[in-house]
């Protein structure tokens, strides 16, 4: 495991300043040259992000695109070998959380149904502002007393500009085939709506059965022997079926979009409406 590094003396007093005093750090996810820290102090809570090592460039295009992005804050600077970043930290559970009972087999469906619905109307307003995520996952939407606040922007764009260097697809688990086929030829990934309604998709298919929405297994693909190439090259065929549902009626709602060219997926507001008439 990688050692959780130290938070930047720059970082902390920026936190201090957005908390009104001395801050309470709460280490919470090291991966990927990119730690992330939650500082609580006498008047508020904020999120603090670090980049290193691989994780600078993508910290610093995330404050970025945060200051480009309406209705967010940001502070931001560089530190020696890094860079980081105090933001906004939104009470709630993650998408993936409201999902645990539905995974246990047990409890009331209704309030997952209910994230579900949710999540899809914060991606379909965040589209509707001009902006593709690009980045969707289980724990990337945030469910507030407010509403529902999507986070982790870093490979976000705004429709109007175009491919995010650097960008390969998001998580390959979510990525939508035609943006697999496009990583696979070397050729730019120009994230779309669509393939964040594909993600989107994906993403709530795997909160319900708590596995990722392709079966690998069944197409008889050795995750570890092939690697993440080989997994993006198998998804860029669009050949691998669909794992087993848990949830009929809601994985029946999205199966269509797991399955769909891109121009004959749904808009998020659309799924918005199509999970709305599941039944709990």
């Amino acid at each position: 495991m990688v050692a959780f590094p130290p938070c930047p003396p720059e970082a902390r007093a920026a936190a201090e300043t957005a908390c009104g005093g001395p801050v309470e750090l709460k280490e919470l996810t090291n991966r990927r040259g990119s730690a992330v820290w939650k500082a609580t102090g006498p008047t508020g809570t904020v999120a603090v992000k670090t980049g290193y090592d691989d994780g600078v460039s993508v910290t610093v295009r995330e404050a970025a695109m945060l200051t480009a992005l309406p209705g967010h804050k940001v502070t931001a600077g560089g530190y020696d070998g890094g860079a980081w970043l105090v933001t906004s930290w939104y009470d709630g559970p993650s998408t993936w959380k409201t999902f645990t009972a539905v995974r246990a087999g047990d409890g009331d469906r209704a309030p997952a149904l209910r994230a579900a619905v949710e999540l899809c109307r914060a991606v379909a307003d965040l589209h509707a502002s001009g902006w593709v995520h690009a980045d969707l996952q289980p724990a990337h939407g945030i469910h507030t007393p407010d509403g529902v606040r999507l986070i982790d922007f870093a490979w976000s764009r705004a429709e109007t500009h175009g491919p995010v260097d650097g960008y390969r697809g998001g998580i390959v688990h979510l990525m939508a085939p035609e943006l697999a086929l496009a990583a696979r030829d070397k050729q730019p990934v120009l994230a779309t709506r669509h393939n964040d309604v594909y993600a989107l998709a994906g993403a709530l298919w795997t909160c319900a059965t708590g596995a990722w929405p392709l079966d690998y297994e069944a197409a008889g693909i050795d995750r570890q022997a092939v690697g993440q190439d080989g997994i993006r090259d198998a998804i860029a065929t669009g050949g691998i079926p669909l794992s087993p549902a848990t949830w009929p009626e809601f994985h029946n709602a999205l199966r269509p979009i797991l399955t769909a060219p891109p121009e004959h997926r749904p808009t998020a507001a659309e799924l918005a409406q199509i999970l709305y008439a599941v039944e709990p």
